[in-house]
């Protein structure tokens, strides 16, 4: 074995755990009957964390496979955020698989296969590398929507999500074609070297938009948004949580290192781009929601509205900017599990339920989850001082230090329009009459549930370190 290919597959060593730990867990599922499916998922869950350990402990920077995997402080906050979410998720899942008859071996193998597609997305350093990424995670995503085949919306919802996601693909392999015939090379180092070099050419900006557009749809930004909500509404819960949380960390931090990384040199080119797609989505994101009484469809258009406020921070086009997307992201994560666990907790005798209205009268009947989901709530409209009033505080800041003035008065405008979905949610809980209570919460959603309120509550608290690590993360680029 060369140095070189050792120094790769050291950098590497958490895809490959993720890679041998999933055909192997595919082993036991197979040969294994009823029972290994409780068993494949633990071992799954065990996997993540391992992974997400030799990062912590064995981690080192720098580039492997000719440049085409990177690994730097940027990558590994990422990296961690988009583990935690599906390790999280996988562990939400098991109550509800078992009630809902889909605990089958095959879900934690593919949560697995998508979270190593996410991972080499937040590492691409080339053209290449970001497309296997990004197919591989979105092939297994494709799947999981699909999982419970019982279930025609499910059916439905992956049908929606594969169709729209191949059509997303072709435009990004076409744009990815185009910057490789404009500047001959897939490497992002030799892009920006190329971009450096002369004036850009009109075929070469036609090359980003497309790229861009294929990347947007991954984080559901506007106008790519349009299998969101149907897709969030018809899977089963815990893949719908799932969606909302790691797949946006993997696709935020490769929209972060394509912008910053390989276009730079053209930065006011994507930065017009970037800017007109973020306040669609976060106006789409504040007026669409509005009219919901899906609580999953709600989420949906409320992570739309989300990635827009994210996209300021990136607008901005300064370290700043890319602080506040990373404690951005990280507070979208942990609000974002708290309400997929309150979600996954709304259930009867008679199944699940979705409806807005079945929290109706939910303070007299369970007043503990009904403070914790206010507190949520409130987070996620942004009310000081908790810590979606912090997330929004980043990247608006960043967006004024940019004289992006318009862009954030826009932002703060389509927070006030947003809140009122959030309000509404409060309002049934404290103040409309009783429907009926929930059954008992299953331990792993209760631990999920507290967990993130007191992050959310007490975020000023532990503000600080995050912001030092984010920071750290931000000098990447700069």
């Amino acid at each position: 074995m060369t140095p070189d290919l050792s120094m790769s597959l050291t950098l590497a060593a958490p895809e490959l755990i993720l890679a041998i730990g999933a055909m192997a867990l595919l082993m036991i599922g197979v040969f294994g009957d009823e029972r290994s499916n409780t068993l494949v998922t633990g071992l799954a869950v065990a996997i993540l964390i391992g992974a997400g350990a030799w990062m912590l402990f064995f981690g080192e920077y720098g580039e492997g496979f000719q440049g085409a995997f990177i690994n730097d402080p940027f990558s590994r906050f990422m990296k961690f955020l988009t583990l935690g979410g599906s390790i999280v998720t996988l562990v939400m899942s098991v109550g509800f698989a078992k009630a809902e008859r889909f605990d089958k071996f095959e879900f934690p193998v593919l949560i697995m296969l998508s979270t190593l597609g996410m991972l080499l997305m937040v590492s691409a350093n080339d053209m290449i590398t970001l497309y296997l990424g990004l197919e591989l995670q979105s092939l297994a995503a494709y799947v999981i929507a699909a999982i419970n085949r019982d279930s025609v919306r499910s059916t439905e919802a992956g049908l929606k999500y594969f169709v729209l996601g191949a059509l997303s693909s072709g435009m990004l392999l076409y744009g990815i074609s185009l910057v490789y015939g404009y500047t001959g090379n897939t490497g992002f180092d030799a892009i920006t070297l190329a971009l450096s070099g002369g004036e850009r050419q009109l075929g070469l900006v036609f090359g980003l938009v497309f790229v861009l557009a294929g990347l947007s749809f991954k984080i559901s930004a506007v106008p790519f948004h349009m299998w969101t909500p149907d897709v969030y509404e018809g899977a089963p819960t815990p893949v719908t949580a799932f969606f909302a949380a790691a797949p946006k960390m993997a696709a935020m931090a490769l929209i972060v290192r394509v912008t910053m990384g390989a276009f730079e040199p053209i930065a006011f080119d994507w930065q017009q781009i970037i800017v007109f797609i973020s306040v669609a989505s976060m106006l789409l994101g504040a007026f669409a929601a509005i009219g919901q009484r899906n609580i999953k469809r709600l989420m949906a258009y409320s992570s739309i509205g989300h990635m827009g406020f994210a996209l300021v921070g990136l607008a901005a086009n300064s370290s700043a900017g890319v602080r506040g997307i990373a404690i951005y992201m990280l507070i979208y994560l942990v609000m974002t599990l708290g309400t997929f666990a309150f979600i996954l907790a709304m259930r009867r005798k008679e199944g699940n339920v979705e409806q807005i209205d079945s929290l109706a009268g939910l303070s007299s009947t369970n007043p503990m989850m009904a403070t914790i989901l206010t507190i949520l709530m409130f987070s996620l409209a942004g009310i000081p001082p908790l810590a979606g009033f912090w997330a929004k505080w980043y990247v608006f800041l960043a967006a004024i230090d940019a004289e992006l003035y318009a862009l954030a008065v826009i932002g703060v405008l389509a927070s006030v329009v947003g809140a009122f979905y959030y309000l509404r949610i409060i309002k049934i809980m404290w103040f409309d009459e009783p429907v009926g209570g929930f059954q008992p919460m299953a331990g792993e959603l209760r631990l999920v549930l507290g967990a993130s309120g007191a992050f959310v509550l007490f975020y000023v608290l532990i503000g600080g370190p995050i912001g030092t690590m984010a920071e750290a993360a931000s000098r990447t680029f700069f």
